[in-house]
């Protein structure tokens, strides 16, 4: 050691008491900081409820619900894969509700070969006559409702509905659907299904949605359901 220099001296750490104390200051300001973003965003995720039932108050379920906000641009889900298969002699799901841009398979399970076709504007299509899955998927690239049929078998009727809706689905057995973390604004619920005889303005309400909220949107039917487009077999809008 030089002369006249002093030895270093030990950096004082706290321990014990003092080092608690240290680490618990820490951790009260990371939360100081932190927490108004999380709270912000806890504060911003509601949900929304939508419930259908027929004039005489039963729940209607299969019900297909769409929401779409009305102070921002229309933001669809991002595509998916679905599969639409055929099960004996009839399509399986007979309904599905697809984010516009996705893609379908229809695998035919069925012993006899089918012909799925659509002279539906919003996607026409008519795949080979085949049995076991088919060559591609279809892709859906434009919004609306597409009705399916098979050319071999006139008792097959199936819908796909692709929409841009930045929420969608299908009430449940109670005639419910529910969606989780919507954005507060105000939106724009609309409902779909083979048999509704309803006008389009009786199938349609908006509803806010605030911080926090659960925000509910009850429908009840004016009129009564049309008769099933097939009666031969069973279907997922012949609930009635």
């Amino acid at each position: 050691m030089p002369r006249g220099s002093e030895p270093p001296r030990p950096i004082a750490r706290p321990c014990g008491p003092a080092l608690a104390r240290a680490v618990f200051n820490r951790l009260a300001l990371a939360l100081t900081v932190l927490m108004p973003a999380c709270l912000g965003a806890i504060a911003c995720a509601a949900s929304l409820a939508v419930a259908v039932r027929l004039p005489d108050g039963r729940a209607l379920p299969g019900v297909v619900v769409t929401v779409q906000p009305l102070d921002s641009p229309a933001r669809p889900s991002p595509p998916v894969e679905a599969v639409m298969d055929q099960i004996d002699l009839a399509f399986s799901p007979d309904l599905l509700v697809i984010p516009v841009g996705s893609t379908v398979t229809f695998p035919n399970s069925d012993r006899t070969s089918h012909q799925v076709y659509s002279f539906s504007p919003a996607h026409k299509f008519q795949l080979p006559l085949y049995r076991g899955k088919p060559r591609a998927p279809e892709h859906f690239d434009r919004v609306g409702l597409v009705t399916l049929g098979c050319n071999i078998h006139d008792n097959m009727l199936a819908y796909i509905v692709v929409t841009d809706a930045a929420y969608f689905g299908r009430t449940n057995a109670a005639g419910v659907w529910t969606q989780n973390s919507v954005q507060r604004g105000r939106y724009r619920v609309a409902l779909w299904y083979p048999r509704l005889r309803d006008g389009q303005s009786a199938l349609q309400r908006e509803v806010t949605v605030g911080d926090g909220e659960r925000a509910e949107v009850n429908f009840r039917l004016e009129k009564s359901l049309r008769p099933a487009p097939l009666e031969k077999r069973p279907h997922s809008w012949d609930a009635y």
